[in-house]
């Protein structure tokens, strides 16, 4: 399948940006920012820096604000216009191991099938106290049995996410309380069934093109806060679309950029306080809605009214449907 690997950054290029060149050249989009040094450059990829950005013909540039996680969503939208199956969306600091690969997006595999609502992915992965970033608090201590039916079922997967080692994605409170590297075990990929939620991230992920519309970083929350966000907005419309969420072994190695703690402590509050009512929000809201771009529209007016997020957000996102479904019309045959 044709893919297209989407990464965002302010450094000059990484060994983490250089091996996804290496692995698949020409199929790297890097989107820069005002803060990405001048003149970047890097073999086996296409840099996107603002003035070529601002150029494009996509309406949500207007809406994105320099210096943004968000602005990732030029590449994907660029990413879209190549038709591309498969959009692997990461980051600058995960170097990606000899095997780094994904699944198939329909693969017989365990099903995780409880407890229902939030679980701790990691614990299928380790015996270490850790934990998701977008988890819960209130579960970080859970010692529920997580349920898994090895049955050889068939799995319709939306979107897989790949583990990190080294220091993956966890939140600041488990970075505050814990410094000694992680490295998680190898095991069969497993799919989570409808009503079993777990946060995933923008680190190490494969998107089939069907979701491609669920790719929206909320412009106007938290650095901290938007990737978890999208995630859990995403989940209960996949549910409905007959899609599960996958998780596979750690594929790459995270060297993390440097990170203010703090900062990232004071950003992670609404994640803590509104994760779990996310996903009730949306799992009401779509109820009654016809395609996906409705039900994540509806998705993010009820939102709104619950004071998640801003009401411009609503703006951001008819701006992101509009090019995304532009791109559609242009590519249409005939």
């Amino acid at each position: 399948m044709g893919h297209c690997i989407v990464i965002t950054s302010i450094n000059p290029p990484t060994a983490a940006v250089a091996a996804y060149a290496r692995r698949s050249p020409g199929n790297v989009l890097v989107v820069g920012d005002a803060k990405t040094p001048g003149e970047w450059h890097c073999p086996g990829t296409v840099f996107v820096g603002l003035p070529q950005q601002e150029s494009l013909a996509f309406r949500i540039v207007e809406f994105l604000p320099r210096n943004h996680y968000t602005r990732k969503m030029v590449g994907y939208l660029l990413a879209a216009m190549r038709d591309v199956d498969v959009i692997v969306d990461t980051d600058d600091d995960n170097i990606p191991k000899a095997e780094w690969t994904f699944p198939d997006f329909e693969i017989a595999c365990d099903v995780v099938t409880g407890p229902a609502g939030f679980v701790n992915i990691y614990r299928l992965f380790t015996s270490g106290r850790i934990w998701p970033r977008g988890l819960p608090l209130r579960l970080i201590d859970d010692c529920r049995p997580v349920d898994v039916d090895h049955s050889t079922r068939t799995s319709r997967v939306g979107v897989w996410q790949g583990l990190a080692d080294g220091d993956p994605d966890v939140d600041a409170i488990y970075r505050l309380t814990h410094r000694e590297p992680v490295s998680f075990a190898a095991r069969a990929p497993v799919a989570l069934a409808e009503g079993v939620v777990s946060p995933f991230n923008s680190q190490n992920t494969a998107w089939r093109r069907e979701l491609f519309p669920l790719l929206y970083l909320p412009a106007c929350v938290s650095f901290r806060f938007t990737d978890i966000l999208r995630g859990l907005v995403a989940q209960p419309i996949m549910w409905s679309e007959g899609y599960r969420l996958g998780f596979t072994n750690a594929t790459v190695d995270q060297e993390r950029n440097p990170h203010d703690l703090q900062k990232d402590f004071e950003d992670e509050i609404p994640m803590y306080v509104h994760g779990e009512k996310v996903v009730e929000i949306v799992a009401r809201a779509i109820a009654d809605c016809p395609d996906i771009p409705s039900k994540l529209s509806e998705a993010y007016r009820e939102l709104v009214a619950a004071e998640i997020v801003p009401r411009q957000e609503l703006a951001i996102l008819s701006a992101w449907l509009h090019d995304l479904d532009a791109i559609r019309v242009e590519r249409k045959p005939g």
